[in-house]
């Protein structure tokens, strides 16, 4: 004879709900992992901006005003960017660094802060600055976000302000926030 264990229907819809959303959370570094796992960081890289400098010598170029730089599907939106780069006979691009109201797309996924930096050789994105992570409807929040294009793998942390390629300090709240759709359980 088999028990069942009777909940009352209240309670029961309260540890589904929790039950749903700690798999969310422990599903939630994979957001970006669908999408971005397969980002292709040898394509080409266009860009779109009001102003360009060109400083050959310190083999940078300052794109300013409403900048643009897209690459296989994920584009990089901001009012400044630094685009550090190397010329041995060829131009390959080391580093981007975007500043102004940062935002990072790529598929149905959003990343917005402060400050973001690209390196390509290393192949990580890291934003810094008021992060805010975005997929469909679902949010996560923090002060640092670190997008590892070889593995799809991303972290965000609390409370990390400041520039995105340097030491990070830590706001008096510290933390990191979201929240996750639950499909319905009727």
């Amino acid at each position: 004879m088999t028990k069942h264990l009777y909940l009352p229907a209240p309670l029961r819809n309260a540890l589904l709900t929790f039950a749903a959303v700690a798999l969310a959370m422990f599903a939630a570094p994979q957001l970006v992992a669908q999408v971005i796992a397969g980002h292709n960081s040898n394509a080409p890289v266009e860009f779109d901006a009001d102003n360009f400098t060109l400083d050959d010598r310190a083999n940078r170029a300052v794109l300013s005003g409403n900048v643009v730089i897209t690459q296989a599907g994920l584009t990089m939106r901001a009012q400044r960017t630094i685009i550090d780069y190397s010329d041995a006979g060829s131009l390959q691009i080391n580093r981007i660094t975007a500043t102004g109201g940062v935002t990072v797309t790529r598929g149905n996924e959003s990343a917005r802060g402060g400050v973001a930096v690209y390196d390509f050789s290393r192949r990580i994105i890291t934003m810094a600055g008021g992060v805010a992570l975005r997929r469909g409807g679902d949010t996560l929040n923090g002060g640092r976000l670190t997008i590892d294009l070889r593995s799809g793998v991303s972290s965000i942390g609390g409370g990390a302000s400041g520039s995105a390629d340097g030491p990070a300090t830590t706001t008096s709240n510290g933390r990191v926030s979201g929240s996750f759709t639950v499909p319905d359980g009727d």
